[in-house]
């Protein structure tokens, strides 16, 4: 999950969203474009022509003998548009999408199987593509993978007596929290927005205690609310983490005046300009160990086509661009972790700071594996929308996730 996207909170039905898709503007899919001339899909806006990614795009096309037409959307834009596509057979060639809406593609009928495909994924690590893995089958590969940890500043530790390797469960991540405000400092900052944002930061703690996405009113769902709340209630985290994006939290944590900061690998060259000294260490579970921290990133898919004599060269262009050659160069530029273990290895032996990234997607897990596919946008909502009325003072933790749990219920009846 980057800080440049909007993130995906699917709860509307499909033709509510075609109906905004409809409203963008027309798309360019393959229906239509000629056999020399392939379309694909991006939610890199913010890379032009001239950046590598899309020097990339281009010469995959080129080595697959097509040119290759780049349509690059922001991702909640991309997502409308390829449910509209899907419905008027107007859709790309290979699209790159958000990892969690993998599955809502896969219940509309628009992605193959990439098995079909003859694409190998036998090298790809499990968890990681576990997140476009629908009933056993993927239907993409993954570019690369980001995720969470906690961010920490040396000189606010030190100054509050703190060792950062003494942090290793909630108790002593507490501990260390009351020891930093103690000696004049500021705790922990985090992002606990009403978006899908807000819930992904929740989760390495509503995972962490050992709660499930299927019952988010379990008493360990409550006890990782429980620590959020405590924790912003005795001043150890702002009280601005209900309007934190992982934006706006980064910018706190840049003020130098925070102990933790959790945030991703995304903000590792902010972390280099912050201008002191910091380190990264997983994010606790509750009795101690890394706690499961979730997915982010994008899989690269082939949409289902009128002519599958195209699905070759698709094919070729998904191999070309998920090669581990490839891979390294586009989660250097895009600060992934490779969802490969040797492109992994070549990463930290190249960098050594995602050392701790590496191991903290060691631990992570797809939003919507498990087969839980189209209900994770319904019970994320909830699941933000507790958070928020929890922090808030509205209601207890337990109260709060009864009712995030009863209006998840309600939508499966």
């Amino acid at each position: 999950m980057r800080k440049s996207r909007t993130f995906l909170a699917l709860s509307a039905t499909l033709s509510a969203l075609a109906t905004v898709a409809a409203c963008s503007g027309s798309g360019s899919g393959s229906a239509g474009v000629s056999s020399s001339t392939y379309t694909f899909w991006d939610p890199y806006p913010q890379f032009d022509a001239s950046a590598p990614w899309a020097k990339l795009v281009a010469s995959c096309g080129r080595k697959a003998g097509v040119t290759l037409k780049r349509t690059a959307l922001d991702t909640t834009e991309l997502n409308n548009k390829a449910l509209l596509a899907g419905q008027q057979d107007a859709l790309p060639d290979v699209m790159m999408v958000d990892n969690p809406f993998v599955s809502t593609l896969v219940a509309a009928g628009i992605l193959n199987k990439v098995g079909d495909l003859g694409l190998d994924t036998s090298a790809q690590l499990p968890n990681i593509i576990g997140a476009g893995t629908v009933g056993k089958e993927a239907y993409g590969i993954p570019i690369g993978a980001n995720t969470l940890a906690l961010y920490y500043n040396k000189s606010v530790l030190s100054h509050a007596g703190v060792d950062p390797a003494s942090v290793k469960d909630w108790a002593s991540l507490t501990a260390a929290l009351r020891k930093v405000k103690a000696a004049g400092g500021k705790g922990i900052t985090f992002g606990a927005i009403g978006t899908e944002e807000g819930t992904f930061q929740f989760l390495p703690w509503f995972w962490g205690a050992g709660a499930d996405l299927d019952k988010v009113d379990s008493a360990q769902g409550v006890a990782a609310l429980t620590l959020w709340k405590d924790w912003v209630a005795q001043g150890l985290a702002p009280r601005d983490v209900l309007n934190n994006t992982q934006t706006t939290s980064w910018q706190e944590f840049a003020t130098g005046q925070y102990a933790f900061g959790e945030n991703g690998t995304w903000q590792l060259d902010n972390a280099r300009k912050a201008g002191f000294a910091y380190g990264i260490i997983t994010l606790p579970a509750l009795h101690g160990g890394a706690a499961p921290v979730p997915t982010g990133g994008e899989f690269v898919t082939v949409p289902v086509q009128k002519d599958d004599s195209r699905y070759d060269v698709d094919a070729k262009i998904v191999s070309c661009l998920t090669s581990d050659t490839n891979s390294f160069a586009t989660d250097t530029t895009l600060s992934y972790i490779a969802p490969v273990a040797a492109v992994q290895r070549r990463q930290v032996r190249e960098n050594a700071a995602l050392g701790p990234w590496v191991s903290a997607l060691a631990a992570a897990r797809g939003r919507t594996s498990n087969g839980l596919g189209t209900k994770y946008p319904v019970i994320s909502q909830q699941l933000w929308a507790a958070v928020q009325s929890a922090l808030s003072g509205r209601q207890s933790p337990e109260a709060a996730l009864a009712a995030a749990q009863k209006a998840a219920d309600a939508h499966k009846s």
